[in-house]
């Protein structure tokens, strides 16, 4: 089959591989009918997580057909139309037991693209199958599921649930790339009283503004005074989401927040952010951090097929999979073409 596979730094290519085949009783193959690249698989391809090996297929967002399942494998068969979670989950241990997915000690977490092959490819070996594929109802479409393998239940999960986000509060969201914009998207569930967007591209902040943003903030202009008159009581914001993952980023959440405020790290960082404890010792901020655990997965699966969650506009650019270089050099460059998610479908 045709696969993206990893060769160091700055290098990738896609080429032949071998198929992948059952290795367990709880294993499931998959046909790749789309994919999507993420903004991990980019820090990836800067060295920035050294745990993938050379020759790594990447990826970790995919809809697709079961087409074999081993002889442990109940919930799923041959022929049906599932969504692959980012997330594998043994299902047994005690994180598992915790519905904290992302943390799994039997062998799952974060393993796609990661430490196994992960679904960039024509088919995809997906393990712990019964717990980590989830059939599609009809009705929903092979992209907007697609936006479910990720970057969904990670800006709600990490983001919005993390940061425990409420009615009438001011959330400021750092970042309004498709993690970004997916937590405005969620974020509106709990009826906040005002999102502020803050972001480099003016393209990006105008996305914020299609996705529910109240307010939008160039980075220049994004300082704690203009938080604070913004915010109604100003005092600031209540939350802060970082979902850029560079250490600017995650330091100007920690400025805007209120005192007694929340500031949840969504990014995925590369280098060290200083956090300024001389400052933020007195005024009683709660600092999380986390990797998506995926049990809200189900939840919003739910409300995509009720019409509840509408992702729309997420996906800015189309392709088939054997245009899986050009995908990747589009979303790299997303600052200057406007790419938000892209998708890759097969022909």
């Amino acid at each position: 089959m045709k696969a993206l596979t990893y060769h160091g730094p700055g290098r990738r290519t896609w080429g032949a591989v071998p198929d992948p085949v059952l290795r367990d009783a709880e294993d499931a193959i998959v046909r790749v009918d789309a994919v999507t690249i993420c903004g991990t698989d980019l820090h990836i391809l800067k060295g920035d997580v050294p745990e993938v090996v050379e020759g790594r297929v990447l990826g970790h967002e995919a809809v697709g057909t079961v087409t074999e399942t081993g002889p442990g494998v109940r919930t799923v068969k041959a022929g049906d139309r599932v969504l692959v979670s980012c997330i594998s989950a043994c299902g047994r241990c005690a994180y598992c037991r915790a519905a904290a997915y992302g943390q799994c000690t039997g062998g799952g977490g974060w393993i796609l693209g990661h430490l196994v092959d992960g679904c960039q490819a024509e088919y995809v070996r997906t393990p712990f199958a019964d717990n980590s594929l989830h059939r599609l109802p009809e009705g929903v479409t092979d992209e907007a599921a697609l936006l479910l393998a990720d970057i969904l239940p990670t800006s709600y999960e990490v983001g919005v649930h993390n940061g425990r986000v409420g009615p009438g509060d001011t959330v400021v969201v750092v970042g309004a790339g498709p993690i970004g914009l997916a937590a405005i998207l969620t974020a509106r569930l709990y009826s906040p009283g005002r999102i502020i967007a803050v972001d480099l591209a003016q393209a990006r902040l105008d996305a914020a503004k299609r996705f529910g943003a109240d307010t939008t903030l160039t980075v220049a202009d994004a300082t704690p005074e203009a938080v604070r008159e913004l915010s109604g009581d100003g005092l600031g914001a209540d939350v802060a989401i970082e979902a850029v993952g560079v250490p600017e980023s995650f330091e100007l959440c920690t400025r805007v927040v209120r005192p007694g405020g929340r500031v949840a790290n969504v990014g995925v960082h590369g280098k060290p952010a200083l956090l300024h404890l001389e400052e933020l010792w007195i005024r009683n901020l709660t600092i999380t951090t986390g990797l998506v655990d995926t049990h809200s997965t189900p939840l919003l699966l739910d409300m995509l097929a009720a019409g509840r969650l509408d992702v729309a506009g997420l996906v800015t650019h189309r392709f088939g999979l054997d245009e899986m270089q050009d995908a990747y050099d589009v979303f790299a460059d997303a600052g200057e073409n406007g790419a938000l998610k892209v998708a890759l479908f097969r022909a």
